[in-house]
């Protein structure tokens, strides 16, 4: 390694040294020490060799120490100790891993190292790089080791998925006789199955029931605006009908109960079933022979006091009548339950008593009331004892039901309407409307169809 040069003293001349005359440079000693010094370097060197280089340079870059204002402010910076100087130089020629030559400058005391190959280094800064040479390929030692050991693990896999394969293989092996005897099983089943079917005798077709077209006759224009007139509310308190036999005025006010989304009313449910009454006189071969009770038959027979058949004795005496209840196919009462229209159907002919609640309700109480009426009557008017413990008593509950809250009336008095004609109840929610009309009209012209 060679020396670190150590400038005692920063000044200008220090920086011009080659401008100096050999006896002005002689007073003053500065040394210089950049590199590893030659061991013939007290010899003095030829001119002609001095002349081939530039002249020295110093190649560490002078820090001139300015003041600031932080200086000024703070006072000037605390000089630096010598190894931090040392360290720099260190840092400067660790780049050089050339050669060098120092060169003599005679009597001065000032050793310059001048790297002998500068003007190579910079030629070869002007070419470009070659690529690194690719790695050299591996030796035959190397890829038969590579090759051990792939052929080690490709035999390790080989012998791993040979033994799964084997267990898969026997546990297959010993499901096999439990598939069999299921399958065994399975066909046996079916064939027991199918002759069972074979066997069995086939059930009767019913016959599907007509629906007549009488009670969804459409109404006429005609109709409708005779109906659509008597709505309107010029005739709210003209009386526009008037039945005879119950002394029953509708006026226009009444009969606004059958419009949509309305409750229908007592006089209009007591008219329609006096006219119902009136079209099994008409044509008693067409309709079955029934007794249609007013709204107000119930609350006579059950008030708050409990029942009391002697309330209601003289609405059927023969006289009025003209027939005896005992001999009627059926009865209908009609049911007011505050805010709620039912039915109840005494049904002579098959011995029953029926219940209907558009909303799917049950009453026994009603049904009991109605047994005990019955005895009562059959006894007061024919003189017959009838024991009616061995009848059923059924709450209906495969009947058309309603989907709001204000169709309950119009759903009773089609129950009441489609049993006196012997049928079903072949109607449905969305025939309300139609219904609302039609009855509309038959009470306009006094006439059920």
């Amino acid at each position: 390694m060679g020396a670190v040069a150590i400038n005692r003293k920063r000044t200008e001349d220090s920086m011009n040294f080659n401008q100096q005359s050999p006896s002005q440079s002689s007073n003053k000693k500065r040394r210089f020490s950049f590199g590893i010094t030659s061991p013939d370097s007290n010899k003095p060197s030829s001119s002609s060799r001095i002349s081939r280089y530039p002249d020295a340079k110093a190649p560490l870059r002078r820090e001139i120490h300015a003041p600031s204002r932080a200086s000024l402010r703070y006072g000037p910076p605390k000089p630096r100790p010598i190894d931090h100087y040392k360290k720099r130089a260190f840092d400067a020629l660790r780049f050089f891993t050339k050669e060098k030559e120092v060169i003599d400058l005679g009597d001065e005391e000032l050793e310059v190292v001048v790297d002998c190959d500068l003007e190579e280094e910079e030629e070869e800064k002007d070419v470009v790089e070659p690529p690194p040479p690719p790695p050299p390929p591996p030796s035959s030692s190397m890829l038969d080791s590579m090759s051990l050991v792939s052929q080690e693990k490709a035999s390790t896999d080989a012998a791993s998925s040979l033994a799964a394969y084997k267990k898969l293989l026997e546990s297959a092996e010993r499901r096999n006789p439990k598939l069999e005897a299921l399958g065994f099983e399975i066909l046996f089943n079916e064939k027991k199955l199918s002759q069972l079917r074979l066997s069995r005798p086939k059930p009767l077709e019913k016959p599907l029931k007509k629906v007549p077209d009488e009670p969804f006759i459409p109404l006429t224009e005609e109709e409708k605006d005779e109906v659509y007139r008597a709505f309107s509310g010029k005739n709210r308190r003209k009386v526009l009908v008037t039945h005879a036999n119950s002394n029953i005025d509708i006026t226009g006010e009444v009969l606004q109960c059958l419009t949509p989304s309305a409750w229908l009313n007592d006089e209009v449910i007591n008219v329609y079933l006096e006219l119902l009454k009136e079209r099994e006189t008409r044509e008693p071969k067409k309709y079955l022979k029934c007794h249609f009770f007013n709204t107000f038959f119930y609350k006579k027979l059950v008030s708050d006091s409990g029942y009391n058949y002697k309330a209601v004795r003289r609405w059927t005496t023969q006289r009025k009548l003209g027939y005896a209840l005992i001999d009627c196919d059926m009865i209908f009462v009609p049911i007011h339950r505050g805010v709620h229209w039912t039915l109840a159907v005494i049904n002579n002919r098959d011995r029953k008593f029926l219940y209907l609640d558009s909303l799917n309700g049950v009453d026994s109480k009603i049904l009991n009331a109605l047994a005990k009426y019955l005895t009562d009557e059959a006894k007061e008017k024919s003189g017959k004892d009838i024991d009616v413990s061995s009848w059923d008593m059924e709450f209906v509950e495969d009947l058309p039901q309603q989907q709001n809250g204000y169709d309950c009336g119009m759903f009773m008095l089609k129950y009441i309407d489609f049993f006196s004609r012997g049928l079903g109840l072949y109607f449905s929610q969305e025939h309300m409307p139609y219904f609302r009309l039609r009855t509309a009209k038959e009470i306009l012209r006094l006439c059920a169809d």
